[in-house]
């Protein structure tokens, strides 16, 4: 099945199911299940890989028809490592947490929706910051592999909407 089928197919499952599930999944919070936890696991690997440069780990747990929409760009595997590659260059570090995981199973696919708490560190200093992020992964030779990701930064809270 192409990538693009499998993301098309996704978004009709999204459709589907999440309306169903919102309302349930926070206040049911159970604990996860072994397929859960290396979802979660294969996503802080991935900003493990990141965070290092470590494009071997980085590629050990992608699809290779991965893609990743963020900052309004698409971006596949080897774009968004060179682009985390030059920031670093430039002096810019990242730390990404997976927080607040609902994850989904079903069969061989699944998708996970997150809070992303990390922050940013330049030579101005260390800025606090949350992104809402959301991935499809498919379990390929028994190992969770992404597909696809999406993440959309938070807004920070400026100092005149604190004075409201």
């Amino acid at each position: 099945m192409s990538s693009s089928l499998r993301i098309a197919l996704a978004i009709v499952v999204f459709e589907l199911i999440l309306p169903a599930h919102v309302s349930t999944a926070r206040a049911q919070q159970k604990p996860l299940t072994s397929d859960q936890r290396q979802i979660v696991d294969t996503m802080s690997a991935i900003f493990a890989a990141a965070r290092t440069d470590d494009v071997a780990k980085f590629d050990s747990v992608i699809a290779s028809d991965f893609c990743i929409f963020d900052g309004g760009t698409r971006f596949n595997g080897d774009a968004i490592m060179a682009f985390i590659k030059a920031q670093h260059a430039a002096g810019r570090r990242y730390e990404w947490n997976v927080t607040e995981p609902d994850v989904h199973v079903s069969c061989n696919t699944a998708w996970i929706t997150y809070t992303n708490e990390g922050s940013i560190t330049d030579a101005s200093g260390t800025t606090n910051q949350n992104w809402l992020e959301s991935a499809f992964l498919e379990k390929q030779a028994g190992t969770w592999k992404i597909l696809f990701m999406h993440s959309t930064r938070v807004p920070m809270a400026s100092k005149d909407n604190h004075d409201k």
